[in-house]
């Protein structure tokens, strides 16, 4: 590949010393090609028009103008792919991470723990695997800023929860916080079904997440707990960094989560989750893959098809990365492709379908 064609990258950091380690890091995989660095904020936001580089990684924690302003200038005036590489992200913080991946930060990665943070080699292939999902980002058909809906909560039922009879399954990775907060908001509140979500994200901040969502929607969304009941009108994020499955006990069925290896590289995975849902509701479910690096969800959507259950994927425009979606349309999991905007509707008419079948 010429210098010509290497994606460059323009590094953002309050820190002089963490600016020349992540820039020799880039540097060295021969990979990308450093535009410049900033110092801060505002200088990130005048390199970024001067050099216009392809990436930007940038700092949360920082001087003048913070990495969220920063982020929200970037996406409102010039929108490119960024990274967030931050000590914030390590766990002191994981509200601002979550953050920034709704406000269009492609992916985020956190620098070492500890006071001294001079070794990055714990993150370089963390970072280097960023970067390169990068170079697959979609930003043409996608809004500049994510504007979840927020539910008033009165809507909300109160409860008693009914045990769930049907169940929505949802995969998604890069790219899938942004799009939960504009999905998982317009889901009715009185949803005749559970919800279940793996998004892949490492310990720390599902709860996060899921803290955050709860806050925008009308159905109620907690991280989800070994041996938990499935409820109508609640969803259950999978923990980051453990497996989820849905297991039938004693007449109800349970969530089981468990520490077993990574599946494509990662845990959670939502190809267990999805298979093991073929297997306990069977046609009463619907699959959703969204938007993501990868193929994790398709033989897990395909398994769900061939019991019946409808799976449906995020189409090609909306999606920051079509990996995903495209293999669950490949892998004859997903029956079609829905623009995001439209998916609520669409798990709601599939569960109005299931339960007129039911009826029958």
């Amino acid at each position: 590949m010429s210098s010509a064609t290497i994606p460059t990258v323009l590094v953002v950091d309050d820190s002089a010393f963490m600016r020349k380690l992540v820039s020799e890091l880039i540097s060295a995989s021969g990979e990308f090609r450093i535009a410049g660095t900033a110092r801060n904020g505002r200088d990130a936001l005048r390199k970024t028009h001067e050099l216009d580089p392809d990436i930007v990684t940038l700092d949360v924690e920082m001087p003048e103008l913070d990495g969220l302003a920063t982020l929200g200038y970037i996406m409102s005036e010039t929108p490119r792919p960024v990274v967030m590489l931050s000590g914030l992200a390590t766990g002191e913080s994981p509200d601002l991470t979550i953050r920034a991946l709704e406000l269009g930060a492609v992916d985020f990665v956190a620098k070492p723990a500890g006071k001294v943070s001079l070794d990055l080699s714990p993150v370089r292939d963390r970072l280097l695997n960023a970067l390169r999902a990068c170079r697959e980002v979609n930003l043409r058909g996608v809004p500049v800023l994510a504007r979840p809906p927020r539910a008033p909560m009165t809507e909300r039922d109160t409860g008693p929860f009914a045990r769930a009879s049907r169940v929505v399954v949802i995969a998604c990775s890069t790219g899938g916080p942004r799009a939960l907060a504009e999905l998982i908001p317009r889901l009715p509140a009185g949803l005749d079904a559970a919800v279940l979500i793996v998004q892949h994200m490492p310990a720390g901040f599902t709860r996060s997440l899921a803290e955050r969502l709860n806050g925008q929607s009308a159905i109620r969304v907690a991280e989800a707990e070994d041996g938990q009941g499935l409820q109508n009108g609640r969803a259950y994020i999978a923990p980051g960094g453990r497996h989820m499955r849905v297991r039938r006990s004693a007449g109800t069925v349970q969530i089981a989560l468990d520490d077993s290896p990574a599946i494509w590289g990662v845990r959670p995975a939502a190809d267990p989750l999805f298979r093991s849902v073929a297997e306990v509701f069977g046609a009463a479910a619907v699959g959703v893959v969204l938007t993501g690096m990868g193929r994790d969800g398709a033989a897990g959507l395909r398994a769900m098809r061939d019991a019946g259950a409808t799976g449906l994927a995020q189409d090609r425009n909306t999606s920051i990365i079509f990996g995903m979606p495209q293999a669950a349309i490949a892998s004859g999991g997903a029956a079609r492709a829905v623009p995001l905007g439209a998916m609520a509707d669409a798990i709601v008419a599939c569960l109005e379908r299931l339960a007129v079948a039911g009826k029958l």
